[in-house]
């Protein structure tokens, strides 16, 4: 045969065999980019069958005469794999069901074939003629027989599919090659039917690469259009956060569906649920199918849009949240604080006035105790629709908290104007309730002038301020004026001074005597502290009642306390502490005395409350007593008669000692006077407790109280509260007969500060 067939014929042969190869590279490559799975098997086991044919074909011609009968067999073999592969590759270019039973009866014949190759002759002699085999007698039909089982199969899985240009392409190289086939194997061999046997395979070799080219352009554009979608809904999610309305969301991502699918008639709409959610659709207009591909690009398209129209709402939930009172619906005091810094700012460029009015609900703690929770958010309700109702729609009102209410004033009237206004507020106030009593409203007013700094928190600190001076002077309105702002800067000058004085050390005990009303002996010593300011004594009627009201009283008293300790342990002396009630409501009022008291010697430390210090908060109050009560401490009620408490209470409370004001005994010279301090001490002979009588200031007030039976005075004639008290020296027993031998047993002894 090497030497009947042309040279020419090997090279094209192995040229069509290597494009097959890179043919197949080709699609594997397609196949990882995105082709079918099953298809790209199939057309790659496929086109490496059909190579092979061509390629053993070629070799055929070149092959010792020893090896040529082995080629021989290997090349029907091929073409047997290369017929029987058909089916299945058609069947999953077409999309059909694959049936194993012809597939299964063409490996059948061809095993039969092989078979009768092998042992007869009927297949092939065998031997070569001028170069060229010689068949047997069943050749034809051994090799072509299964091609009427690939014609029906082919006939079966189109049916009546509209052919494309594609698929007639495919249609004409098939038929082309099972021409070519069919005459290759027409007998008697010659030259021209052993070319044919190898290049049969050419056609549909073209074919295959005419389909995967058009599938890996296919697969190409599709990955491209795939980025392109992946590009567009990333840019409509990334607008979404610049744009301020679902709607806006909406058109850009129609527009970019419309310039994508190359669609015009692409539409949308987007509908609120309930709870802030919202559904979007996206579709074509023009009624043609839908690609699933853009189907699904739609959706997610949809999903992008329903996604940041459900983000903005919850952004205007949260802004709302976060600037808006929940029960009330006015603004809340970030609200507030963030507008007045505006208008101040706006109004110090424009050279306008700007006002505050401070409102507060009076009794409103007591009423909402006594009506419940829900009837005060009722209420509180209602006064925010009082005050918009009476200041208008164009006066920003916000709840500052609790019951509180701020209303600020652009461009604002001069001060009448605004007295009057408040008074309004005031006076139309009509409270749902038919309570008695009945809440009123407190207004304070306060006014920022052009020049003034712009401090909106100084601007609503005044307000709070004359809201305060409103309640206090009981007239229901007041303006900070300049009258109120220089009593503010005194006080707020007052203050400063005395936390640095506490700070500095300037606050200092005194002790004033206890003394026996028959010896005259100091049998302990009352703790009371003084100010030195400035090398004087600041009376205790200029600054205790500030001290108390801005809780500094209760450092005042930690150090009155460590300082009661020093006295105690320097004169060996019960010593008695004045507590004020703003210390009692201290939750940790038992912990601070032991920290400055100590651990021991409870006996010798007197604790000195007011009536009206046990009303502050009776069950706080009386358990904190009764814990130092259980450490061995003593409980004084001072200034007994001046407070609250009914006469039935004093059993009530955790006192040993009682302290008669000194108002009844400067009274005990009249008739009155002295029945009411023997009621007195026979109440409190009844109830156990020790009587100390404070103020005695004269000798017959003295004489009277010992012969009433009281054990116990105080006062200036006895003894000024002084940081050198006279202390007794210790003798065995007083000799109460010789008064006169008294005066050189005391001993003046000065106290060092705590």
């Amino acid at each position: 045969m090497s030497g009947s067939a042309p040279s020419w014929s090997v090279v094209v042969q192995c040229v069509v065999a290597g494009v097959v190869v890179g043919l197949c590279a080709l699609h594997a490559t397609g196949w990882r980019g995105g082709l079918r799975r099953a298809e790209a098997f199939w057309t790659v086991t496929w086109a490496l069958a059909l190579a092979a044919v061509s390629l053993v074909n070629g070799l055929l011609v070149v092959a010792p005469a020893g090896v040529q009968d082995a080629l021989l067999l290997v090349r029907f073999l091929l073409v047997a794999a290369a017929l029987v592969m058909s089916v299945p590759a058609v069947r999953v270019y077409t999309g059909g069901p694959l049936e194993p039973r012809p597939v299964a009866a063409m490996v059948v014949w061809y095993v039969a074939g092989t078979v009768l190759w092998l042992t007869t002759d009927l297949v092939a002699a065998h031997r070569w003629v001028d170069g060229l085999p010689v068949y047997g007698p069943l050749w034809t039909a051994a090799l072509l027989a299964p091609l009427l089982v690939v014609a029906r199969e082919v006939r079966r899985s189109l049916g009546s599919r509209v052919v494309d240009p594609l698929g007639g392409t495919v249609a004409v190289g098939g038929t082309v090659s099972a021409v070519l086939l069919i005459v290759s194997a027409v007998p008697p061999p010659s030259p021209t039917t052993e070319l044919l046997a190898g290049l049969w395979v050419v056609p549909l070799i073209v074919v295959v690469l005419v389909v995967t080219a058009s599938r890996t352009a296919a697969v190409r554009r599709d990955a491209l259009r795939r980025a392109g979608m992946r590009d567009v809904l990333s840019t409509v999610t990334n607008d979404a956060w610049l744009l301020r309305s679902p709607e806006q969301t909406l058109d850009r991502a129609v527009t970019e569906a419309r310039r994508l699918l190359g669609d015009s008639s692409i539409a949308g709409t987007i509908r609120p649920l309930s709870r802030d959610r919202f559904v979007t659709e996206l579709f074509s207009g023009s009624g043609r199918p839908e690609d699933p591909v853009d189907a699904a690009f739609l959706r997610d398209l949809a999903r992008v849009v329903s996604g940041a129209a459900e983000r903005q709402a919850l952004t205007r939930r949260l802004q709302r949240a976060a600037f808006t009172d929940s029960l009330t619906g006015l603004h809340n005091r970030h609200a507030l604080d963030r507008h007045l810094t505006g208008v101040l700012e706006k109004a110090n460029v424009e050279r306008t006035r700007v006002a505050v009015l401070f409102c507060d609900l009076d009794g409103f703690k007591l009423a909402n105790d006594r009506h419940g929770h829900a009837w005060g958010d009722g209420l509180l309700v209602h006064m925010a629709h009082h005050l918009e109702a009476v200041l208008g729609d164009g006066v920003f009102v916000a709840r500052q908290g609790g019951d509180e209410f701020v209303a600020v004033l652009e461009r604002a009237p001069g001060d009448d104007a605004l007295r009057a206004l408040a008074r309004r507020v005031r006076e139309e106030f009509v409270p749902q309730d038919d309570d008695v009593v009945r809440t009123a409203v407190t207004v304070g007013v306060a006014a920022w002038q052009p020049g003034d700094v712009v401090d909106p928190a100084a601007l609503l600190r005044e307000a709070d301020l004359a809201m305060l001076e409103g309640k206090q002077s009981h007239a229901g309105v007041a303006l900070f004026d300049s009258r109120l702002r220089a009593r503010t800067i005194a006080r707020a000058t007052a203050r400063d001074e005395l936390e640095a004085g506490i700070r500095d050390g300037e606050i200092v005990a005194h002790f004033q005597p206890l003394t026996d009303a028959l010896t005259l002996e100091v049998i302990g010593l009352e703790v009371l502290a003084r100010w030195r300011r400035d090398g004087r004594l600041r009376r205790p009627a200029e600054w205790l009642a500030l001290a108390e009201e801005t809780g500094l009283i209760v450092e005042i008293g930690r150090q009155m306390f460590a300082a009661a300790r020093a006295g105690m342990e320097r004169f060996d002396l019960p010593v008695a502490v004045n507590v004020a009630a703003r210390q009692l409501d201290e939750t940790d009022f038992v912990l601070d005395v032991e920290r400055s008291w100590g651990s021991d010697r409870w006996d010798m430390l007197t604790i000195e409350v007011t009536e009206s210090a046990l009303l502050y908060d009776a069950a706080h109050v009386r358990s904190s007593l009764a814990s130092l009560v259980e450490r061995g401490a003593k409980i004084a009620l001072d200034d007994f008669g001046t407070g609250y408490n009914s006469l039935s209470r004093l059993g009530e409370l955790p006192i040993q000692v009682l302290k008669i004001d000194r108002t009844f005994v400067h009274d005990i010279a009249t008739p009155e006077g002295a029945a009411v301090l023997r009621a007195i001490l026979a109440l409190a002979e009844a109830h156990g407790l020790e009587v100390v009588a404070e103020g005695v200031e004269r000798a017959a007030e003295l004489t009277a109280l010992v012969d009433m039976g009281v054990p116990v005075v105080q006062g200036h004639m006895l003894g000024r509260p002084s940081a050198r008290v006279p202390v007794r020296g210790r003798r065995p027993i007083s000799v109460p007969s010789q008064p006169g031998a008294r005066a050189d047993l005391y001993d003046f002894v000065p106290v060092g500060h705590a």
